[in-house]
């Protein structure tokens, strides 16, 4: 299957992804929606469809579809179901660690688990006190012979409850070269996973807490060297967390447009479609433009970045653009459907809360925007995308 879609225009792909969803996750929305929960059965499915190996090469047992094929695949499911996007898009965030730092022995040990859906990943980064300053992390790391000893917390860490694999970013000294990052099994004594927290949206995916112990993890899962805990954090966050959360958004964006185009035509105001009345089609006008822009930034970053290009700016201002403009066209929608879109028998309520969750991940808007002033200035401090370049660029295009 892999080498089939690897071969195969990514329309093939986005039918075969679109397909699936209206299939398998659509029925299942309103349950997650009523329980509130995490969807375990309906993760390891979308796992075990191979779509967490999109970027992981065929050597490894992955798609090598590259970035552009891994957003018309969070997209597709975000359309239906942006906690199963989100669901994949964290899973996706823990293989680049290993992709991009781990040995040789690591990437065999588990990127062909992970690419067959039978380990699923995450990155543990935030903490309470520190947020998303990365250099204030509290969470420790101490050498002890042949082992390291873990104890901190973290924080909203995608796939919690269903993780098997946890990146985990420690602290092992002092500065920005303190800060190391460990493999974490699930299993492992002395790591607990906190309660399940109810959220306003993405229902049936999960972010949630990890409680470190005295946890005794090998020095043999260290990913890189001590002190690339920084470079870990940051790439992993820039070249997949902002495109991956600009995908979900671009779901949920599509997904808007689509169910407000249709109660436009479904309602009717002074007898005809509610779509007739010149305030709703300025309305919808400015939704198929949002939308439109959106894409064309989205598509237009992850090109750049298969080809090994330098595009944090573009990552940037994809994440950005893609957040905002989802957030703004979920309200419009509401405003369009007015006070039946308060009810739950129609999923604009859901879609504007979901929206919602992206904002915060990877970097506000406000932080993409200082990061694009810098690049403005030209005072940017170098760019992951052309560091790691050979490590992200897809064989296959020219």
């Amino acid at each position: 299957m892999d080498g089939y879609f690897a071969a195969q225009p990514h329309h093939r792909l986005r039918q075969h992804v679109r397909d699936f969803a209206e299939a398998e996750v659509r029925p299942r929305v309103p349950a997650m929606e009523e329980s509130r929960s995490v969807h375990h059965e309906l993760s390891r499915l979308i796992a075990r469809q191979g779509w967490l190996g999109a970027t992981i090469g065929t050597d490894f047992g992955g798609m090598g579809i590259g970035h552009l094929g891994k957003t018309v695949i969070i997209e597709e499911l975000s359309r239906v179901s942006a906690a199963m996007g989100a669901m994949v898009q964290a899973s996706q965030l823990g293989a680049a660690k290993i992709l991009h730092f781990g040995s040789e022995v690591q990437k065999k040990t588990w990127l062909p688990p992970i690419a067959a859906g039978e380990c699923l990943p995450t990155i543990a980064v935030t903490e309470p006190e520190s947020g998303g300053h990365v250099l204030g992390m509290a969470a420790t790391a101490v050498r002890d012979g042949d082992d390291y000893v873990l104890n901190g917390r973290k924080v909203f860490v995608g796939n919690s409850h269903v993780g098997d694999l946890h990146g985990v970013v420690v602290r092992t000294g002092p500065g920005a070269r303190g800060l190391s990052a460990f493999l974490v099994e699930a299993g492992r004594p002395g790591l607990r996973v906190g309660p399940e927290q109810p959220t306003m949206g993405l229902h049936g995916f999960g972010f949630g807490e990890l409680f470190f112990e005295d946890c005794r993890v090998p020095a043999a899962n260290r990913l890189g060297e001590e002190g690339d805990g920084l470079a870990v954090a940051y790439s992993s966050s820039v070249l997949y967390g902002r495109a991956n959360l600009t995908a979900v958004s671009l779901g949920l964006h599509q997904a808007i447009l689509e169910e407000t185009t249709r109660f436009c035509e479904e309602r009717t105001r002074y007898g005809e479609p509610l779509h007739a009345l010149p305030s709703v089609r300025l309305k919808l006008g400015r939704l198929q433009s949002r939308l439109m822009t959106a894409r064309l930034t989205a598509y237009h970053a992850v090109h750049l970045l298969d080809r090994g290009l330098p595009c944090d700016a573009e990552l940037m201002n994809a994440k950005l653009v893609n957040v905002e403009w989802a957030m703004d066209s979920a309200r419009d929608a509401m405003e369009i459907h007015a006070a039946a879109g308060l009810f739950t028998d129609r999923p604009v309520e859901r879609y504007l809360r979901d929206a919602h969750h992206m904002f915060a991940p990877a970097g506000t808007s406000d932080v993409q925007l200082l990061r694009l002033a810098e690049a403005a200035l030209g005072t940017a401090k170098g760019q992951w995308s052309e560091r790691l370049a050979d490590a992200v660029r897809l064989e296959s295009v020219p």
